[in-house]
């Protein structure tokens, strides 16, 4: 039985690598290889396109020598099927140790805060005596205000344990 394979082999050397990739109808695409799957899908940054063209030609005129239109494209997603060949442009870019450390831990670090705004319990917050709750700069429920029924109280059917006391108040 043969040794199994390395997973992504030389491709996976290339990562962060700053590489030219010729594509099938002539262009060259130079940037920064972020990602690639198995298809040869490719993800460059700080891409740009690189493509020869011919000016074109007036009746009595030598031929014109071939153009290299330079164009920046930024974060290209190119698909393995286009390509034709790959070859190393450069190694990947160095990093500044002061980028590398990121910040520092302090009051001006973000982080998840949940899923925005709790549930209220129906009545509003517990310890407020089944008040309506209004939310900050909401001046409550309009004056004769009555809510619908079933709402603002037990539901049907609602039981207290046995023993239960309501609070005092």
């Amino acid at each position: 039985m043969p040794p199994p394979k390395a997973k992504g082999g030389k491709m996976l050397s290339l990562i962060n690598w700053r590489l030219k990739i010729t594509i099938n109808d002539g262009r060259a695409l130079t940037g920064q290889m972020l990602a690639f799957d198995k298809h040869m899908n490719l993800v460059l940054a700080e891409c740009e396109e690189f493509r020869r063209v011919r000016p074109k030609k007036k009746p009595g005129q030598e031929t014109l020598p071939e153009q290299e239109l330079k164009r920046t494209l930024g974060l290209v997603i190119l698909r393995g099927e286009t390509v034709v060949s790959i070859s190393v442009e450069g190694p990947p870019p160095v990093v500044d140790e002061d980028k590398q450390k990121g910040l520092p831990p302090g009051p001006g670090r973000g982080g998840p805060a949940g899923r925005g705004i709790g549930m209220m319990p129906p009545g509003g917050p517990p310890g407020m005596g089944g008040a309506p709750f209004a939310p900050p700069g909401m001046p409550g429920p309009p004056p004769g205000f009555m809510p619908p029924p079933g709402m603002g109280g037990p539901p049907p059917g609602f039981m207290p344990p046995p023993g239960f006391q309501p609070p005092p108040g």
